[in-house]
């Protein structure tokens, strides 16, 4: 009886750790984007670095790591050219 009980004690609480993580995890994922104040965003291109030639840009005005759209001729901190 003791035995069983610490199987089903384990188990409930492996139960509980996996729940707390998925959380966790999902959580993480839903903020992984940064403001436009953060990123120090910009409207305007620096130099002949745009946001529609950075590998984070998604068309038509939207960015994988800047919350809220963005002007494809726009730039941030977060800049990475595509590859050529």
């Amino acid at each position: 009886m003791k035995d069983s009980f610490r199987s089903t004690r384990r188990a409930l609480l492996g139960i509980g750790v996996a729940v707390a993580g998925g959380a966790i995890c999902a959580r993480a994922a839903a903020q992984s984007k940064v403001s436009k104040d953060q990123a120090k965003y910009q409207d305007k291109p620096k130099g002949d670095q745009r946001c529609d030639g950075c590998i984070q840009f998604v068309a038509p005005d939207g960015c994988k790591v800047v919350d809220g759209k963005i002007s494809p001729a726009g730039w941030c901190m977060l800049y990475a050219a595509k590859p050529k």
